[in-house]
């Protein structure tokens, strides 16, 4: 009950920020002119263009504001070239003026957190309760496994019974579960920086073929580290895109209901 109580008095909250008039065209050609490109110039991306490029992807929108990624923009050569090794000697990284590893974390939520309620109890501008209380009870409540994720099943038992009589969230309770909450919020966030890089007049490849354990290793991550992707990004060859965009069909994945 303190779940669902909780999560009506937040939402019910409300912050006036208007809207800011934008370019629609403008980011409709970004979108569309973002392609994942396999092969770069040794034209190289200003190191203020990257830095904010990466500030961009951290304003990506996240579970609980708890925001459970990393990103590791590796510049030491040696690393580097290690790094594209094991991002299998594909030219997306072999070629790229930068490689970012970008990282989700499974453990860094008690943490920030921690931050959240620091910040707000710290803040000019007064907190509702709602608020608080949602960082201070909900929060651990929700995202809390316990040791070795033994409070998971018993979470998920007391959920499965609750939410036969209303709407409930079932999940996280495993392992599994914060992997998938940890790698969709980090998912947003290297989206927020491919679009960024394009819109700098620079382009992108997301890398999925590589070797998350030596690239975990190589970067001396700790276990609840989890690589979600490289990122690799510099300026398109000429050669650089492999074929056309494909799409299928909007009628196979779009559906009003």
């Amino acid at each position: 009950m303190l779940t669902t109580e909780i999560f009506k008095q937040v939402h019910d909250i409300t912050h006036d920020e208007p809207a800011v008039d934008l370019n629609a065209g403008e980011f409709e050609r970004v979108v569309r002119s973002r392609r994942s490109v396999r092969v770069f110039t040794d034209e190289k991306i200003p190191e203020e263009v990257m830095r904010k490029c990466l500030e961009l992807a951290l304003l990506a929108p996240n579970s609980s504001n708890l925001q459970p990624w990393e990103f590791y923009w590796v510049r030491d050569v040696k690393i580097k070239t290690e790094l594209a090794r094991l991002c299998l000697g594909q030219p997306a990284a072999t070629t790229a003026q930068e490689l970012v590893v970008c990282v989700a974390r499974l453990d860094t939520w008690k943490r920030n957190c921690k931050l959240m309620v620091e910040m707000l109890e710290s803040s000019n501008i007064p907190v509702p309760e709602p608020v608080m209380v949602y960082y201070k009870k909900v929060v651990p409540l929700a995202y809390g496994q316990g040791p070795f994720y033994l409070l998971g099943p018993i979470k998920k038992l007391i959920g499965s019974l609750v939410a036969l009589t209303r709407p409930l969230p079932r999940g996280p309770v495993s392992k599994p579960d914060m992997r998938v909450w940890a790698h969709k919020s980090t998912a947003l966030a290297c989206e927020n920086l491919m679009l960024s890089l394009r819109a700098f007049g620079f382009d992108s490849c997301p890398i999925e073929g590589l070797d998350p354990r030596r690239i975990q290793i190589l970067l001396n991550l700790p276990r609840a580290a989890e690589v979600c992707m490289v990122i690799s990004a510099g300026k398109r060859a000429p050669n650089g895109i492999y074929g056309r965009q494909l799409r299928f069909d909007n009628s196979l994945f779009v559906f009003e209901v």
